[in-house]
């Protein structure tokens, strides 16, 4: 995120970090770096360094009725999986650092859920932008090694069930019935834009939830995902390739983390292949590539039925919403 929130003073969050973590503060700096997570630079008393995330339970949400303390035990298990897989070997994970009492985050007020990482050296990557073949295999061998994680790692993960965040509010949008809320600058501009892109939205959920049924038919291809092993949650160590932001972890089809992984010339499916056994289905890569798309859509239809003022995450917001749309409406029929 490109801004701190509003609503989360720093001396709470400073107050937090020194609770729960025992950290001895000596400069606490924001990053405006990544998406969905706020982050913050902390520099200890006596040099030390480490890395905070933030999340707003209220963007955790599934639908406007999900209360906040289911969103904060969905975080709470993910955090906790990537600890036990740093636990159980893998550590090319980033995992958070426990609380003094164990915890992999805190609650810090009613709406966030605070995470202390180890700050860690080295060289990050955009979205989408690989640097070479040996990052994308350096990756894969580690989404591998992530789905073979054993039985003690993946406990008490959560499950995937393929629903779409905020769909109940992406619903009330495709309807456009009724007066637009004025509760931002794009509050109106999103809503028509969504309507104008309505059909092909409605027929690309049609087709999601015919592929989730056919995933559910299919437990026992299951494994532990990252969910989102794309360049930008990648790093460059001296001790090689790291994967960052486990805030997505789920137990699903492998296919969740492969789609993303894809390079164009089945290259990356084939080596998957061939190091598992398991061969990636063309209809399971079709479905996380609709969630992807369907769940940015919601998300910014969510942000954008609430208050906001225009700020540069919401100009960046806005750009995502109408990019997704138009290449949702650009799908292929047959496709969707």
């Amino acid at each position: 995120m490109l801004t701190p929130p509003d609503d989360l003073p720093e001396d709470m969050l400073r107050s937090a970090l020194v609770r729960e973590w025992g950290l001895g503060i000596a400069s606490l700096e924001y990053r405006a770096v990544g998406r969905g997570s706020h982050h913050w630079e902390v520099v200890g008393a006596e040099g030390g360094r480490w890395f905070v995330s933030v999340d707003d339970l209220a963007t955790k949400r599934l639908t406007l009725a999900d209360p906040l303390d289911a969103a904060y035990a969905r975080l709470w298990a993910a955090l906790g999986t990537a600890r036990r897989l740093h636990e159980h070997g893998c550590g090319f994970v980033v995992a958070p650092i426990p609380t003094r009492d164990g915890e992999p985050l805190v609650r810090t007020g009613d709406r966030f859920g605070v995470a202390v990482y180890p700050y860690v050296d080295g060289e990050s990557f955009r979205w989408a932008e690989w640097a070479s073949p040996a990052h994308r295999r350096g990756v894969l061998d580690r989404v591998i090694a992530v789905h073979a994680a054993p039985a003690a790692a993946r406990d008490d993960a959560p499950v995937d069930d393929f629903a779409i965040p905020h769909l109940d509010e992406l619903e009330v949008g495709l309807a456009g019935t009724g007066d637009v809320p004025d509760t931002g600058p794009y509050a109106r501009l999103a809503a028509r834009l969504l309507v104008a892109h309505a059909a092909p939205v409605r027929r690309l959920l049609a087709r999601h939830a015919e592929l989730a049924l056919a995933a559910r038919a299919r437990p026992g291809r299951m494994v532990l995902t990252h969910g989102e092993p794309h360049p930008g949650n990648t790093m460059r160590t001296a001790d090689g390739w790291r994967l960052i932001d486990w805030d997505t972890v789920r137990v699903a089809p492998p296919e969740r983390d492969l789609w993303l992984m894809e390079s164009g010339d089945g290259s990356v499916l084939d080596a998957y292949a061939e190091a598992t056994g398991v061969p990636p289905l063309p209809e399971m890569l079709e479905l996380h590539r609709s969630w992807w798309h369907l769940a940015d859509v919601a998300e910014e239809t969510s942000r954008f039925r609430a208050p906001h003022t225009g700020t540069e995450d919401d100009d960046e917001s806005f750009a995502i919403l109408r990019s997704v749309l138009e290449h949702i409406s650009a799908l292929p029929a047959a496709r969707v």
